[in-house]
């Protein structure tokens, strides 16, 4: 029996996808695990695995087409043994989009994947995978029996492996209330040219847009001295020169918040409906700025890692952002971010908080400053630093002690690297 191929979902907030580029053609035959197309998902480029074996007989949408929605068929294959020549072509109706569109993201809730629809998991014991889900199940420790499968028949595929935690199946999304749409923007007869928007950024302005409406923001701004930072920056990046690593400041600025992160354990947590999830390790959210619009890599367990392997880390994964190549478990998560416009010249800024997080630390520039120092007027190297906190989850004075915390880090930054 033809066997319908359909749009995945292939990252958590992912309700519409545009098909980039087709890797194969009607009348070849493919195997489980091969590689079949390019999507585009709302953060990334990814590819998209093939999970049964068999010959493509049509090709429903082609590439290029955007706004495909999730469980829509994009191609049929004809099974192992069928007779490619004999098994019917997708029908029209089979390509319009799901019936019920997946619910929006909800702010307060940890992203998850909105699986595309699928029959039932199989009967019995017998878990159907492709072999590199299985492969990554096995390296990540999921238990393959407690995660649906969004592929054709209930199969698990790569991007279910990678959605649900180490024995444990993803949780459903909850319900959110629908964010309203954009006003219609009047036309003044002035000359504009009109950009379509990608699904990256479409995403960020619904996100933002949730999180400005429904987390109630509290700001707490501290001025930190830099002159021991930087002075430190400078000899341990002479004691690395022979390794090729050379670390930049926004390195000690993310180990800087994971040790204030584990210091102030109130604001390594996430507010979580009729909930508090408190986190045992900081795994932090770094903002970069790519092309197809801001993305946050994650730096897992942060306080644990050495400066040196943070910025080797850092490096390779704003390289893969800038080129849209990162994986769902690279930016997916995170205990809490990290923006960093010091390199613009910004002075300050408040930045809005990245749902599901409560809290992210907004970072300026560090510049020459008068500034007291053992009650004497100087001029030192000061930097302004404003942490954006959810102030359901987290209360102003535990937001200050983390600031605190950040501070003092920073000023002493032995502590760093101990």
């Amino acid at each position: 029996m033809p066997i319908e191929i359909k749009m995945p979902a292939l990252s958590p907030t992912m309700e519409e996808g545009t098909l980039a580029k087709w890797l194969v053609k009607e009348g070849d035959t493919v195997a489980s695990g091969d590689i079949m197309a390019e999507i585009e998902t709302d953060k990334a480029t990814m590819e998209f695995e093939a999970v049964d074996e068999g010959t493509i007989v049509s090709i429903s949408v082609p590439e290029g087409t955007e706004g495909v929605k999730v469980g829509t068929v994009i191609a049929v294959l004809a099974g192992e043994g069928e007779d490619a020549k004999a098994a019917p072509a997708a029908k029209a109706e089979t390509l319009a989009p799901a019936a019920v569109a997946p619910a929006p993201i909800p702010a307060a809730v940890a992203p998850v994947a909105a699986p595309a629809p699928a029959a039932p998991a199989p009967k019995g014991d017998r878990v159907i995978a492709s072999p590199l889900a299985k492969r990554i199940a096995e390296q990540t420790g999921v238990d393959l029996k407690a995660v649906k499968g969004s592929g054709p028949g209930g199969r698990i595929v790569k991007a279910d492996v990678e959605g649900a935690k180490p024995g444990t199946a993803a949780p459903a999304p909850a319900a959110a209330a629908p964010v309203a749409a954009a006003a219609q923007v009047p036309d003044f007869g002035i000359p504009y040219e009109a950009e379509k928007l990608n699904n990256v950024r479409k995403t960020i302005a619904r996100r933002l847009t949730e999180a400005k409406q429904t987390i109630p923001h509290i700001y707490l701004t501290v001025d930190v001295r830099l002159d021991a930072l930087l002075k430190l920056r400078g000899e341990l990046n002479k004691a690395l020169e022979a390794d090729g690593v050379k670390l930049s400041v926004n390195d000690l600025l993310i180990k800087a918040l994971a040790k204030a992160l584990i210091r102030v354990p109130k604001c390594n947590v996430s507010f979580a409906g009729d909930e508090l999830r408190k986190f045992n390790r900081a795994d932090v959210s770094v903002a970069v700025a790519a092309p197809s619009g801001l993305i946050t890599p994650i730096i897992v367990d942060a306080a644990t890692k050495g400066v040196a392997q943070i910025s080797t880390e850092m490096k390779a994964l704003a390289d893969k952002a800038r080129d849209g190549k990162l994986m769902p478990h690279e930016y997916q998560g995170g205990t809490a971010s990290l923006s960093n416009l010091g390199m613009f010249g910004i002075k300050q800024f408040e930045a809005v908080i990245n749902p599901p997080q409560a809290m992210i630390m907004a970072v300026g520039t560090g510049e020459q400053r008068p500034y007291v120092v053992d009650g004497a007027l100087s001029v030192a190297s000061v930097m302004s630093a404003t942490g954006s906190f959810d102030h359901r989850a987290i209360d102003g004075a535990d937001g200050a002690q983390l600031m605190q915390a950040f501070k003092d880090l920073i000023e002493n930054p032995l502590g760093l690297v101990a």
